[in-house]
C-alpha cells in the first residue's frame, strides 16, 4: 500500500472514530438535560434553587422524617423535603410565628423547598398528608 493510501486511510479511520465520540457525547448531554425525554422530578430543579437561608434537608420515607442537622439557631432556613419513599409525601411546619407552612405533595424521588423564618422557640416538623403523622413522620425541634 502506499504511502498516500495510508494516510487517506488513518485519516478516514480518525474522522470515523471522531464522529462516534460526537455523536456518543450528544446523546449523553441530552439524556442529562432532560431534553426529549421526560424529567424524573419536575420540582427537583426548583429544590435546588432554593430561596435563602441555611438548607436542610429532610429525607422523608415510609414513615419516618430525618433531618440533615440537629441543632438550630434562630434565622432563615431552606428546608428541601426529599421523598425517598414510594409513595406521596410532603412537609409541613408549624412553630412561634409559623403556622402550616408546607410543601406541595411530591411523589417518591421528588423534591420540594419550604423557606421559614424561626424564631426562638419549639418547632413542629411533619407530613401532612392524612394518615402519616401519626404513622411517625413527626420531627420536633428546638431552636434557639
Amino acid at each position: 500500500m502506499s504511502q498516500m493510501a495510508i494516510s487517506a486511510h488513518t485519516a478516514r479511520r480518525a474522522l470515523g472514530t471522531g464522529a462516534v465520540a460526537f455523536t456518543a457525547a450528544l446523546v449523553l448531554a441530552a439524556c442529562s438535560s432532560g431534553g426529549g425525554g421526560q424529567s424524573k422530578s419536575p420540582s427537583s430543579s426548583a429544590a435546588q434553587a432554593t430561596g435563602s437561608g441555611t438548607r436542610v434537608t429532610v429525607t422523608e420515607t415510609e414513615y419516618g422524617l430525618k433531618l440533615s442537622r440537629a441543632s438550630f439557631t434562630p434565622g432563615t432556613y431552606t428546608f428541601v423535603a426529599d421523598n425517598a419513599g414510594h409513595i406521596t409525601h410532603a412537609l409541613s411546619i408549624d412553630g412561634p410565628g409559623v403556622e402550616d407552612a408546607r410543601t406541595k405533595n411530591i411523589q417518591g424521588g421528588e423534591m420540594a423547598p419550604l423557606t421559614v423564618t424561626l424564631k426562638k422557640g419549639s418547632y413542629d416538623l411533619y407530613c401532612p398528608v392524612p394518615g402519616h403523622k401519626a404513622l411517625g413522620m413527626d420531627k420536633h425541634i428546638q431552636v434557639g
